[in-house]
């Protein structure tokens, strides 16, 4: 007798800024304090996610109604960096981050575009490191890039299939990095990325992060059908 095959387990990736750790209101300061370096205009936190998108180049542009060249966005970057270094120590986890990952049943991990040696302590910090078969961040001098690319990495460090993939964060970057390996997204709407954005992409969202798990648990992997 042949048994019918049980349907692979994903392999969670979890995204860290706007997602496990909430963040929102501090990117949106340091933002400002970026913008005002320059004479640009103050956003709110509606507005931000309204507007923000990777490359954070084209948001930054977007926003000063101006060409900003791979120079000037540096200096922006440095200067959005060291504000939210200053503030970062006010940001805690996502309600209900801790429940969420405790929640779910297979391997996961964790994969960021904040710098990765800010990043390795700061999971430690909040003690969070044991959950994670593998935790990556940004290994570059300036951020604001996409994150497919680091995804393909981080999944051949750990030598997962993307087809096996589910990946949960608060962005459209995030799920286009989760289809650019051929995976899927579960995309939260307590980011930085306003909610009607997030529902009108096609992809799952989800409230909560425990809810964002459910969904996870449930979409295709493996090769299965999918969206």
């Amino acid at each position: 007798m042949v048994l019918p095959m049980t349907p692979a387990r994903p392999h969670l990736v979890w995204d860290w800024n706007g997602t496990l750790l909430n963040d929102l209101s501090l990117v949106v300061a340091a933002t400002n304090t970026a913008f005002a370096s320059v004479g640009g205009p103050s956003v709110s936190a509606d507005e931000h996610r309204v507007r923000f998108r990777r490359p954070v180049a084209d948001y930054y542009a977007e926003v000063l109604a101006r060409a900003v060249d791979a120079e000037e966005f540096g200096r922006l970057d440095r200067i959005f960096h060291d504000a939210y270094r200053d503030g970062l120590t006010t940001c805690a986890l996502a309600d209900d981050a801790t429940v969420a990952m405790a929640a779910w049943p297979g391997s996961q991990s964790l994969l960021s575009m904040w710098f990765h040696e800010e990043l390795v302590p700061a999971v430690h910090t909040y003690g969070l490191a044991a959950r994670f078969t593998r935790v990556d961040g940004l290994r570059a001098t300036v951020g604001g890039d996409r994150k497919a690319e680091s995804l393909v990495r981080h999944l051949a460090e750990l030598g997962v299939d993307g087809r096996e993939v589910v990946l949960i964060g608060d962005s459209l970057d995030d799920a286009d990095a989760a289809l650019s390996v051929g995976g899927r997204a579960v995309l939260y709407t307590g980011g930085f990325t306003d909610p009607d954005r997030l529902r009108a992409s096609g992809h799952p969202v989800a409230d909560t992060l425990t809810e964002a798990v459910t969904l996870a648990a449930t979409l295709p992997c493996g090769g299965q059908e999918r969206r």
